[in-house]
């Protein structure tokens, strides 16, 4: 939103010594606070320091709207209603340095003339607080008392605990560790990324050390709602997850139930995770994949495209990221359940793709859900040997698919078997809550117990275990409804191919993990060649999608990044 008043901050932290009430004591400390010298250069005696006004050490802090005359050096400049309408002035106090925001929505140019960063000013102004932080406010007066006095940056380590957070807000500091984008959902939304130590994982992803959790929110110096441009983009129009960023300088605050930081000097980024290239071809290897669509919808305006321009846009986008997996095999997830649906995406991914599509047949029920799962594959590389099957067990409320395969040059039947179980949200009022692994835990639990009844009826049906089953699970690697699966004997193959730090196909909320599983039984899993997940979606911001808002339409690229918010996973597989 476009700020037109006092910056918003969280109205969760209170500073513990804000009142409002002035009563007898803050009056015989107002009186005292009279005495302070002149600062040099300034041209009258201030009334009171920084650390009196925000009430650090022993002191109260003073009550709102008092008058009074204080002097600082401007350490961050963010004047404007497109900003913060503010600056910052930082002072050296018997407490060690204590900064402060000072909230100016009618500066003026001239006003904008002296407050710039070095300059050490006097002030006339009232105390005031907004939604919990003390700021000064209603200025009347600016008088400048000596330039060039901008102090050195306080270099810090992250993460710091929440004591030292809160002594060092409003600070000048900086950050001489190299800091890692975790989390970039609201750089469209709001211009901010997510910066942690390193890149964070979803605690239950994997069994290990935890880990330091801590983020901080890198802002913008402003709060307005989707910045026009984006700020924090690098050449290609993107800041991916696992980005790294050193020697960020900026002002700490804490607004928005988070710590943030507005830089002062523009923060200097590595490309130290770029844009994966395509696949290489299987070969003579078999490639089957499993892909969220993220909701292919040719009902406009539902869970999918809102119009026909975003329709296309999402076509284009799942076009380029199909050529580029390069699959024989696709076990989809989030198609209209929709017949017209599923038929319409083959359509369109052999027309733009040149690779000819065929969907697997049969009258397995589908379900009454609004989203359907899919096996589609390629006709001139493998062979469909059965229609579909489906697992009708009341525990799912999108019933797992099956089908049986075998490749044209030779080589033993095998299954392929996708679902996509309850998701984490929609939580109900008390019983399958969440409990640490999302809401609806429970219910993934039993679908993992229905799935495994599942396989063993496909092997007997079709005299063998050569299964893999692949989709989006909604659970993390170390969940519980995985555990049923791999006791059951079924081989975690991203766990057993790949190390912690590439065990992920989806970022929310700076934590990433494995949502998408391929499990294999053993006689599957010993066929196995190379499991990769290809990252081309989770690290990249959410605005890239084929439904971005409107600031970000200069960036939309017809190419496979962010074409769904789920990474698919593609497993190779060769008979030895």
């Amino acid at each position: 939103m476009t700020l037109t008043a006092q910056p918003r901050t969280t109205g969760k932290r209170r500073h513990p010594g804000v009142t409002r009430r002035a009563g007898p004591s803050s009056l015989l400390l107002a009186l005292l606070l009279v005495a302070l010298p002149a600062a040099a250069g300034c041209p009258e005696p201030s009334s009171a320091d920084l650390a009196a006004i925000k009430g650090m050490g022993e002191r109260t802090a003073l009550p709102a709207d008092r008058e009074v005359i204080v002097d600082g050096v401007v350490t961050g400049e963010f004047l404007g209603r497109e900003r913060l309408n503010g600056f910052y002035l930082q002072q050296a106090t018997e407490h060690g340095p204590v900064g402060l925001f000072v909230y100016m929505p009618g500066a003026t140019p001239s006003d904008g003339a002296l407050i710039a960063p070095g300059t050490h000013l006097q002030l006339h102004a009232r105390t005031g607080e907004y939604r919990g932080q003390i700021q000064l406010q209603r200025v009347e007066r600016i008088e400048t008392c000596a330039r060039d006095q901008l102090p050195e940056p306080l270099a810090v380590d992250w993460p710091l605990s929440e004591e030292q957070l809160s002594r060092k807000e409003g600070l000048l500091l900086t950050f001489p560790q190299t800091l890692t984008v975790t989390g970039n959902d609201e750089l469209a939304r709001y211009g901010s990324l997510r910066l942690a130590a390193n890149r964070l994982f979803r605690p239950t992803n994997a069994p290990g050390e935890p880990q330091q959790g801590d983020i901080l929110e890198l802002d913008d110096g402003s709060y307005r709602a989707f910045p026009s441009p984006i700020p924090y983009l690098d050449a290609e129009g993107t800041r991916r997850v696992g980005s790294t960023v050193e020697g960020l300088t900026g002002i700490l605050t804490h607004a928005f139930d988070a710590y943030r930081l507005h830089p002062t000097l523009e923060p200097r980024f590595e490309n130290t995770n770029p844009r994966p290239e395509p696949l290489p071809a299987p070969g003579e290897r078999l490639r089957v994949a499993t892909f969220n669509v993220e909701n292919y919808f040719i009902s406009l305006g539902q869970r999918g495209a809102a119009n026909a321009d975003e329709l296309e846009r999402q076509r284009a986008k799942l076009a380029a990221a199909v050529e580029g997996l390069q699959a024989d095999i696709l076990a989809l997830v989030e198609v209209e359940n929709d017949p017209r649906a599923l038929a319409d995406l083959v359509e369109q991914l052999s027309e733009r793709t040149g690779i000819r599509y065929r969907a697997v047949g049969g009258d397995a029920d589908r379900g009454s859900d609004a989203i359907k799962l899919a096996l589609i594959y390629r006709p001139d590389r493998v062979e469909a040997v059965s229609e579909l099957y489906a697992d009708n067990n009341p525990a799912h409320h999108r019933p797992p698919l099956a089908a049986f395969f075998r490749s044209l040059n030779g080589g033993p039947a095998f299954g392929i078997v996708t679902a996509h179980y309850k998701s984490k949200t929609g939580c109900p009022p008390s019983g399958d809550i969440d409990r640490g692994q999302g809401c609806w835990n429970q219910r993934r639990v039993e679908q993992s117990e229905a799935m495994n009844a599942f396989l063993e009826r496909l092997a007997a049906a079709e005299g063998h275990e050569r299964l893999l089953l692949t989709g989006d699970l909604n659970a993390y690697g170390a969940e519980d409804p995985v555990r049923p699966l791999v006791h059951a004997g079924l081989v975690d193959l991203i766990a057993r191919e790949l190390p912690p730090e590439r065990r992920y196909s989806y970022v929310f909320r700076g934590e990433s993990g494995y949502l998408d599983h391929a499990l294999a039984s053993p006689e599957l899993a010993a066929a196995v060649a190379e499991v990769r997940p290809w990252p081309i979606n989770a690290d990249e911001p959410t605005f890239l999608g084929y439904d971005g808002p409107d600031n970000a339409a200069p960036h939309f690229r017809p190419d496979p990044f962010r074409s769904s918010d789920h990474d698919p996973i593609a497993v190779d597989l060769e008979w030895r």
